[in-house]
């Protein structure tokens, strides 16, 4: 009967999301501790992209602080909502139409901050993709906000004109 039930509900043949689905299941936090650690997770991603913007001077090795303080802060604070919606849902909200560009560009931007702070060794470029992916990132986030894409288009098109 189970059988039947996953075939006829589309779950039947799909071994890899039935995978992300039982790790989803599996996680049994309550409401409250989500919470806790949702604030938790956004507070530490918060304070090491501070850290990060602070260890910018600092001679020689400041650059390379900066980018990986900045990077791990920006994907702390993007994995904090994970607690309060569950890894599949955050997946499938990241890759929906709406967001795939934008989620795109900030992986790809964190990609390459970190490639142009250790191998590259540039720091104007270290720079221009923490701004990008700071720009990704918001642009992310203003997608769960009713028309506030549209309105920040608006505005700017006002102030362009």
């Amino acid at each position: 009967m189970d059988k039947l039930k996953k075939v006829l509900s589309g779950q039947d043949g799909n071994d890899d999301l039935n995978v992300l689905q039982g790790a989803d299941e599996a996680i049994t936090l309550g409401w409250g501790t989500r919470v806790k650690a949702f604030i938790a997770c956004f507070v530490l991603g918060v304070a090491c992209s501070i850290l990060g913007s602070c260890l910018l001077w600092v001679p020689r090795k400041g650059i390379i602080l900066f980018a990986v303080f900045y990077t791990f802060g920006n994907i702390a604070s993007l994995l904090s909502t994970t607690f309060l919606m569950g890894p599949l849902k955050q997946l499938k909200k990241m890759f929906d139409k709406t967001r795939a560009l934008a989620t795109a560009v900030m992986i790809t931007c964190l990609v390459l901050t970190l490639c142009s702070a250790f191998w590259w060794k540039i720091p104007g470029l270290v720079v221009l993709f923490c701004i990008l992916q700071f720009l990704a990132l918001t642009w992310y986030s203003l997608s769960y906000i009713p028309f506030a894409r549209d309105a920040l288009i608006k505005m700017f098109s006002m102030c362009f004109k």
